[in-house]
């Protein structure tokens, strides 16, 4: 089992010991695909929770990943998982679109953080306390866990959509811009769940 004074935990209690008792991990799945929604996911672990081999979500294998999503699920105090779809990504743009999926995450929590841990360098405004942790999802044991939660959401909910437009192949690139995608978009045209600001260079048929 994972030593619960591993370094990700350690980040955490730095902030329990300064007064956070309840911590909220925030980090987003989703930002560059040209199809389906941005997904963040809102954590909120127990204090020196062991989670044997945590970490950032691109750091870990596929099959781990899912493990992790449910015990994650299992042993939070608290988590939630909001959604911007891809009119709202083009309406608002994905910056605004990604603080506006965070915002439903923390939403759905049953308690009240302390302070919110969000990954990167920019954060949306909240009615509680924010911090934003560069490359956090490698650093917080909190935000780790919310990158998990995030991106197994995501990648679940693309295989869903696969199921809908099989003709793209969402379940392998999961949306992502891969030369294949491309050519499935040039051969399909658009459909409605792709991200049409992402896509205007491109000068395709809409295939709705």
């Amino acid at each position: 089992m994972e030593n619960i004074n591993s370094p990700l935990v350690d980040f955490d209690q730095v902030y329990r010991k300064n007064g956070c008792n309840i911590l909220c991990g925030v980090d987003e799945a989703g930002r560059g695909p040209l199809a389906g929604p941005v997904v963040a996911a809102a954590v909120i672990l127990p204090e020196n929770v062991v989670i044997n081999g945590l970490n950032d979500s691109k750091k870990i294998s596929e099959k781990k990943r899912e493990l992790l999503y449910d015990e994650i699920i299992l042993k939070a105090d608290s988590y939630g998982i909001g959604l911007a779809s891809e009119s709202e990504i083009d309406s608002i743009n994905i910056l605004n679109a990604t603080f506006l999926a965070m915002k439903r995450a923390v939403e759905q929590l049953n308690k009240v953080p302390d302070i919110i841990l969000i990954d990167g360098n920019r954060s949306p405004d909240m009615s509680v306390k924010t911090e934003t942790v560069v490359k956090g999802d490698s650093k917080s044991a909190s935000i780790a866990a919310s990158s998990i939660l995030a991106k197994v959401y995501r990648d679940r909910y693309m295989k869903k959509l696969d199921e809908q437009y099989p003709q793209y192949n969402f379940k392998k690139h999961k949306g992502y811009p891969t030369k294949e995608h491309y050519e499935k978009i040039a051969e399909c045209g658009v459909s409605k769940v792709h991200r049409r600001s992402f896509l205007k260079k491109l000068n395709l048929e809409n295939n709705d």
